[in-house]
C-alpha cells in the first residue's frame, strides 16, 4: 500500500461542491440565503454538515426546528452511505454544485435512520470496517488492535486527517501472500433501479485455478449488468 500512497490522498482529497437551500416547506423569520460547501467523499454527511445547520438555524424559531435531514430532488439522503457514494448514486450526471435540500421536520422515517450523535456515526464506521476485516483476516487484525487505535481510526475521519486515518488503516489493507492473501474481497454494489439497495455476497480474489480476480471478474459474476456487450462500463 506504501506504493499507492499518491493515490490513496488523492482519494481521500476528493471533494463534491454542494449547494445547500432550505425547503420552502419550512418556516422561517428571513430570506435564509444558500450555503456552500467542498464535501469530502470518503466522509458521512452528518459529520461535514454541522456549519450548514447553524447556517439555516439562525432563520428559524426553535419550536419549528427537529432533527436534520437532507433530500436531493425528492430523494432522502441515506447519512449512512458514504458522501461519494450517495452523489454517484444519485447526481452524477448533473451539473455542479450539488442542489442538496435541508429540512428540519417531517422526517421520512420509513427511508432513513435516526442520528442523534456522531456516536451513532462511529458505531456503524467501526460495524463496517469489522465486517471488512471478518472478511479479508478473520477478524484478526481489527480484534489485534488496541482501544485507542479503534479512535484514532475514527478520529481520522471525523477529523478529514489523512495521516492519521492511514497510519491505522493501512493495517487493515494489508495484503498477508504468505497466507494467500485475502479470504473474501469485501465490496457492496449499490443500485438505484431496484428493490435491492446493494449486492453484497462472498467474493474471492484468486479463481480455483489460482488466478488472480479483478474488479471485472466480480461484475462479470455478480452484476453482468453493468457490462456492455462491448466490453465497457453501464452506469446504474
Amino acid at each position: 500500500m506504501a506504493d499507492d500512497k499518491d493515490v490513496l490522498r488523492d482519494v481521500w482529497f476528493g471533494r463534491i461542491p454542494a449547494c445547500f437551500t432550505l425547503s420552502p416547506e419550512e418556516t422561517t423569520e428571513r430570506e435564509a440565503e444558500p450555503y456552500y460547501l467542498l464535501l469530502p467523499r470518503v466522509s458521512y454527511l452528518t459529520l461535514v454538515t454541522d456549519k450548514v445547520k447553524k447556517h439555516f438555524l439562525r432563520v428559524m424559531k426553535a419550536e419549528d426546528v427537529e432533527e436534520m435531514w437532507l433530500e436531493y430532488e425528492g430523494t432522502p439522503l441515506k447519512w449512512h452511505y458514504p458522501i461519494g457514494v450517495l452523489f454517484d448514486l444519485h447526481a452524477s450526471n448533473t451539473a455542479l454544485p450539488w442542489n442538496v435540500t435541508v429540512h428540519f421536520k417531517n422526517f421520512p422515517e420509513d427511508d432513513l435512520l435516526h442520528c442523534a450523535s456522531n456516536s451513532v456515526i462511529e458505531a456503524h464506521f467501526m460495524s463496517c470496517i469489522k465486517e471488512a476485516d471478518a472478511l479479508k483476516h478473520k477478524g484478526q487484525v481489527i480484534n489485534d488492535m488496541q482501544k485507542k487505535d479503534h479512535k484514532q481510526l475514527w478520529m481520522g475521519l471525523q477529523n478529514d486527517k489523512f495521516d492519521q486515518f492511514w497510519a491505522m488503516n493501512r493495517k487493515l489493507m494489508e495484503y498477508p501472500t504468505e497466507e494467500g492473501g485475502f479470504r473474501y474481497i469485501p465490496f457492496r454494489i449499490y443500485q438505484t433501479m431496484s428493490d435491492r439497495p446493494f449486492i453484497q455476497k462472498l467474493f474471492r480474489p484468486v479463481s480455483p485455478e489460482g488466478h488472480t480476480l479483478t474488479l471485472g471478474d466480480l461484475l462479470k459474476e455478480l452484476f453482468p449488468a453493468a457490462i456492455c456487450a462491448e466490453g465497457g462500463w453501464h452506469q446504474r
